[in-house]
């Protein structure tokens, strides 16, 4: 199996990406500095050993994207059978502006990057990579009304813009695979265009084929609670497809990770279609 991980260099997509090697996967990274895995003693031994392959490049820029994926179906032999998508930005803070993204569409417009570069050899259905894409819980109407009222300040103040590029980018997702989407639900024009559907290259409504859209809780530096002997049939998190969940306060990135990669993938039928929340 090859995957194709964006967003890798930390968080989510570095902790799903060592679970992938790990496992026997070969994994190509797009990284905007491939020196960021000179010191990781986790992640060398893939490098040496032509497991992983370090493509330079920033998803902002279609040409690098493009290149990657080449690199990719190079690296897959002719395929590339898993598309993990994690980047996202971190907020900053001014006392004219408040808590801002910059730039503001960092998340939408690296997705429209990645597909609408889609190779020619991906885009029939039964070719078409399986892709993980993690958006967050509460970004919709519906969803922020099920946040917890301790978290709801931190999620009407801080998170905010981040918020807003992630509901673009569902709304992305949402046209592409042909997934329902309320009217009470408004992407912002500066980050999502009037006219995007006919961004060159871009897949048309429907045709989405793989694609599995994970909404964690509001992430943790914790360790992974996957990993911990725990009570047989009894998952340390909660899931649910295409809902709210009660009292979901936080999960840590590493287990946002361990169900990604122990659940979702190999499970993939099961999965497939749905926006997931994800919650302890």
């Amino acid at each position: 199996m090859h995957a194709f991980v964006l967003g890798g260099s930390k968080n989510i997509g570095y902790f799903s990406a060592l679970r992938l090697l790990q496992q026997g996967t070969t994994v190509t990274f797009l990284l905007r500095s491939t020196s960021v895995f000179d010191s990781d003693e986790h992640i060398q031994p893939f490098v040496r050993n032509g497991k992983a392959q370090l493509v330079h490049g920033d998803a902002l820029n279609h040409d690098d994207v493009r290149n990657a994926w080449e690199a990719a179906i190079q690296a897959g032999g002719g395929k590339v059978d898993v598309v993990i998508f994690t980047i996202g930005g971190k907020p900053s803070f001014s006392m004219s502006r408040g808590f801002f993204l910059d730039p503001p569409d960092l998340c939408t417009r690296s997705l429209i990057n990645v597909l609408s570069t889609l190779p020619d050899a991906l885009r029939a259905p039964d070719t078409q990579p399986h892709f993980v894409i993690i958006t967050s819980m509460g970004i919709t109407a519906e969803s922020h009304s099920s946040v917890p009222l301790a978290l709801k300040p931190l999620y009407s103040s801080v998170l905010p813009a981040a918020h807003a590029d992630k509901l673009c980018m569902e709304r992305i997702l949402a046209y592409l695979a042909g997934l329902s989407w309320s009217s009470k639900d408004t992407p912002r024009q500066e980050i999502l265009p009037r006219g995007w559907q006919s961004t060159p290259g871009l897949l048309g409504e429907g045709e989405l084929k793989h694609v599995v859209i994970m909404r964690p809780a509001l992430l943790t530096d914790g360790e992974c609670r996957g990993d911990e002997a725990g009570k047989p049939g009894k998952a340390p998190y909660r899931s649910k497809k295409d809902g709210n969940l009660s009292s979901g306060y936080r999960v840590s990135r590493k287990d946002v990770a361990h169900f990604v990669v122990q659940e979702v993938l190999p499970h993939w039928s099961e999965w497939e279609g749905f926006g997931v929340v994800l919650a302890y």
